[in-house]
């Protein structure tokens, strides 16, 4: 059975859109012909438990793939420890990866180098992207700061993974309800941080 080549796209919210990531992808499958599948998730990559890389993973494991395409390494995923394991898999099923923009595949082993300190930087970037929401979030605090004139420092009661669970149930559709109920906060507060906080 010939085996098909993964085309993998991931966004973190609604508000971003999987094209500007499709000429490149598309281009490259044009170039290199053979049966394409794609997977696609709207979802944070601080977690690699998506439904679309979850496909994707029961096709590999299938022995369905022989690669893995993805325009660059952060729409795969953010975190080092996930990352790195999917790489150790790969190379064991004998499948490459190929990130377009970061111009490296994981069949020599000095693209699985680049792999994995590009899967550092990545999971870097992101702590680093939260320090800096933290620190602002202190500045504005000590000010004063007020959010939808809510009670001051609502914001503080509403940790990071809140945030991010809140976007990424909303964005498969769920009830602000069940949201709600999910992680145990008010409905306005669901409202205000889908408004004015952004997922990390």
């Amino acid at each position: 059975m010939a085996k098909s080549t993964a085309i993998y796209m991931r966004v973190s919210t609604k508000d971003q859109k999987h094209a500007s990531q499709l000429p490149d992808l598309e281009r490259w499958c044009e170039a290199h012909g053979g049966k394409v599948v794609w997977f696609k998730d709207t979802f944070s990559g601080r977690t690699m438990n998506r439904p679309g890389m979850d496909q994707l993973l029961e096709s590999l494991r299938m022995g369905k793939l022989d690669r893995i395409v993805v325009w660059r390494l952060d729409r795969l995923g953010r975190t080092t420890k996930g990352l790195c394991q999917l790489f150790d898999e790969l190379r064991e099923r004998r499948v490459d990866l190929v990130s377009l923009k970061d111009g490296f595949s994981l069949e020599s082993p000095a693209g699985r180098l680049h792999a994995r300190i590009l899967a550092s930087v990545a999971e870097y970037e992101t702590e680093i992207r939260a320090e800096r929401v933290a620190a602002g979030q202190a500045v504005a605090r000590k000010k004063g700061k007020r959010w939808g004139g809510s009670e001051k420092g609502w914001r503080w009661k509403v940790t990071d993974d809140q945030v991010n669970a809140i976007h990424e149930m909303r964005a498969q559709g769920k009830a602000i309800t069940k949201i709600a109920r999910v992680t145990g906060l008010s409905r306005p507060t669901i409202y205000r941080v889908l408004r004015e906080v952004q997922p990390l």
